[in-house]
């Protein structure tokens, strides 16, 4: 406690004079206290005493509050800022009455007919996703593989928009076939026809040219999901699936 007392008796005496030259003064002031308060540290040897000149330093440090700053320390109200009034203050009472005493048998009819809704576009949303799910895992992987790394997404597009008609337009014992010279679409081709369950083969003809022919397996129907495998891909690239 003596020490206390005169090292406030140093501060004061030190430090009581006010700034004459308005702020500068102030820093300058505030500078040698701090500078002061740092060299005191040294020699005080008592946890009481180091502990209060740690105080006093961080004090001199912490700079002076303002009245809004003040303010803000005792928010929420009632000291603070008054609360904005709610949505169901601001509804016309009339409207809301109306609301909250609706008939029990009106809200089950409503909640339920929500349900429904949800759950039937849920179910739907999850059918083409299963959809295009299983034609994907149909294509081998390393065919996967290569339409992951592809970027001719406008020759996927192709060859899905020649294959769709085909399914819809053609009968079982029809063959559609291509030429397609460059190996890796043939590759991709042959991707395409196993997302939609076709058969696919490629042939060399007496002219040395390839030929993919494509038709319906004897086992199990073609599928055309409504999400393309160009539209699948895209997707997964982007991170959105």
């Amino acid at each position: 406690m003596v020490l206390h007392r005169e090292l406030d008796h140093l501060l004061l005496s030190s430090f009581s004079d006010p700034p004459k030259d308005g702020l500068k003064s102030s820093g300058m002031s505030i500078e040698k206290k701090i500078e002061f308060l740092e060299s005191l540290t040294g020699k005080v040897t008592n946890r009481r005493s180091r502990r209060w000149l740690n105080d006093r330093l961080l004090m001199e440090l912490v700079p002076r509050l303002n009245a809004d700053e003040i303010r803000g320390l005792f928010a929420p109200p009632p000291w603070g800022d008054e609360v904005p009034p709610s949505t169901f203050s601001m509804t016309n009472i009339e409207e809301w009455d109306r609301f909250r005493n609706i008939d029990m048998d009106k809200e089950v009819n409503i909640i339920s007919s929500m349900e429904n809704s949800m759950e039937k576009r849920k179910g739907h949303i999850d059918a083409d996703k299963m959809a295009v799910l299983n034609g994907w895992h149909r294509i081998d992987c390393r065919t996967r593989d290569a339409l992951r790394r592809s970027s001719l997404s406008e020759l996927i597009d192709n060859y899905e928009e020649c294959l769709r008609t085909f399914i819809t337009a053609s009968t079982d014992g029809d063959v559609l076939e291509l030429q397609i010279q460059d190996p890796f679409h043939r590759l991709l081709l042959h991707g395409v026809c196993e997302f939609y369950n076709l058969a696919s083969d490629t042939v060399t003809d007496y002219k040395c040219s390839k030929i993919t022919k494509i038709k319906k397996k004897k086992k199990g129907s073609p599928v055309l999901p409504n999400i393309t495998l160009s539209h699948f891909l895209k997707m997964s690239k982007e991170g959105s699936w």
